[in-house]
């Protein structure tokens, strides 16, 4: 808008805006409104649980509290009453603000879920480093186990991983992956990208006790089908950090680049002394993300790892964004076809064994 019609400029700045929170009550109203015919449909409560992290003083407690058929629990119990893929995982109805139950260990606290259902909060706690069980419940429902990843004080070491295009081969336009993701995914029909398995595990078994983390765009919702994907294929087990979907006060749909962005600089602000190996692909936006994160936070970051797409799938991916390797602030930038060159060129950098390298 040309400078000499500030008013007008003005004008369509607000109409926007009130557009978005005119979509954001519109959500609140639907999911209101669904929640409600459910209850009166006596649909049963239940939490989807998901795997958190911390520290030996604090965990992230993650999961869903929804709505789903009775029958469903009847049929499935524990984490198997996730495994519903595709669409089908958008049929439970998340309740808004759903007061959920922690217990952990003999301790016991109560969190608030957000007006989408989805828990995501801190618990202070004293734990021992290592893997840790606890248990999630909303208005009287059954437990729902869910384990939580504790980081020992003096790790220095942790992985943080984008998913489609990097341990999964999409083959697919990205204006349609959202829909695929939602609507379709199925763990059988995705391919893991060559050698990347292999080089997670040989990153997990020479950093013990370091923190893998998965970074995606996608929703929450599909997040036990993407685990089932992980554990078919071999990755370490580790937190998903994915988003919800829908319109906020100030945009119609939430930022998938925005979330990386606020995920990362969360960890930094968790973990001061931790070095990330941050590994993405080329296909448009992980370049700058973590290039702008290396030069934000050199301090923690150990290297960035960046999959180059082939010649097809940067084609439906909608082009490269190649990133200038940020080497002069010390961090290493790493490129490669697939695992196995990704590992050559780690174990150049000293970051893994050399012995490690022949076996991606």
């Amino acid at each position: 808008m040309p400078e000499r019609f500030p008013e007008a400029q003005e004008l369509l700045i607000e109409a926007k805006e009130q557009a978005t929170n005119i979509a954001y009550r519109v959500e609140e109203r639907v999911h209101a409104w669904r929640e409600g015919r459910a209850r009166r449909r006596e649909f049963s409560p239940t939490v989807v649980a998901s795997t958190g992290y911390g520290t030996t003083s604090w965990i992230r407690v993650l999961g869903r509290a929804v709505l789903t058929r009775e029958r469903l629990l009847d049929r499935l119990t524990g984490e198997d009453v996730l495994s519903v893929r595709g669409w089908r995982s958008f049929l439970s109805i998340p309740i808004a603000d759903a007061v959920v139950t922690v217990r952990i260990g003999d301790a016991q606290v109560q969190v608030t879920a957000d007006h989408g259902g989805v828990i995501d909060v801190a618990v202070d706690v004293d734990l021992r480093p290592g893997w840790h069980t606890i248990e999630l419940s909303t208005e009287g429902s059954a437990p729902q186990t869910a384990h939580v990843h504790v980081v020992a004080d003096d790790q220095r070491i942790g992985v943080v991983s984008d998913i489609d295009d990097t341990v999964m081969v999409t083959a697919l336009p990205r204006p349609m992956l959202a829909a695929w993701n939602t609507f379709v995914l199925d763990e059988h029909a995705r391919t893991p990208t060559p050698g990347m398995a292999v080089l997670y595990e040989r990153l997990h078994r020479q950093y013990t006790g370091a923190a893998f983390l998965y970074l995606s765009t996608g929703a929450w919702n599909v997040s036990p089908t993407l685990r089932r994907f992980l554990s078919r294929n071999l990755y370490p087990d580790g937190p998903l950090l994915l988003t919800d979907w829908g319109p906020t006060h100030e945009r119609w749909f939430r930022s998938g680049m925005q979330h990386k962005v606020n995920s990362l600089r969360r960890l930094a602000e968790e973990f001061p002394h931790m070095k990330w190996i941050l590994i993405g692909d080329d296909g448009q936006h992980d370049p700058a993300i973590y290039g702008e994160f290396a030069r934000r936070y050199p301090q923690n970051v150990a290297a960035v790892c960046i999959r180059e797409l082939s010649v097809s799938e940067a084609v439906l991916a909608g082009g490269l964004a190649r990133e200038p390797q940020p080497m002069a602030n010390g961090v290493q930038w790493i490129t490669g076809p697939d695992g196995r060159g990704l590992a050559a060129q780690l174990a150049g950098a000293g970051l893994l064994e050399p012995d490690h390298v022949d076996r991606c």
